[in-house]
């Protein structure tokens, strides 16, 4: 298996699990998640894919995409209450489902983590649904810890 920053060959294959990705956020939260849309138009796809601010990896395996990461650099600078660093923000990270459990994410978030390292980010952080459980089992299970909370009630 190959990871690698994405391309524009790799726009059906990505297209693909974005949808996957919105099914599972529509199943968890119908309330919030329409049944159908697109996160990205396809423009929008290409201009990400080139965009070193907003690196996205993929794992590639004899011409298959099997999942990617969609990263951000964040960073934090002369705020009057938050000590200057960088990270590097998973917004979306997600697996081929007929792909799950043989080490695909695993080996995407490792390759992250490296990356966030070599770019010299204090941490890596994401957000997780907590409707999505096997998401949040598999961050806990890559040693990721909760920084902070969200909350809600529905009015």
């Amino acid at each position: 298996m190959e990871i690698r920053r994405a391309k524009k060959e790799d726009l059906a294959g990505v297209n693909r699990l974005l949808e996957q990705v919105l099914r599972v956020h529509h199943e968890g939260r119908p309330d919030l998640f329409r049944a159908a849309g697109k996160k990205y138009n396809d423009e929008e796809l290409f201009e990400i894919f080139e965009d070193d601010a907003r690196p996205v990896f993929v794992a590639v395996e004899e011409g298959e995409l099997l999942g990617y990461a969609f990263c951000i650099f964040e960073e934090k600078k002369d705020n009057p209450v938050l000590c200057d660093h960088k990270s590097l923000y998973i917004d979306d990270l997600c697996v081929d489902a007929c792909t799950r459990g043989k080490g695909v994410g695993s080996a995407l978030y490792r390759y992250v983590v490296d990356f966030a390292r070599r770019s010299a980010c204090f941490n890596v952080t994401l957000n997780v649904w907590a409707c999505n459980g096997s998401a949040m089992a598999f961050y806990e299970k890559m040693g990721l810890r909760p920084q902070k909370v969200g909350m809600e009630t529905i009015l």
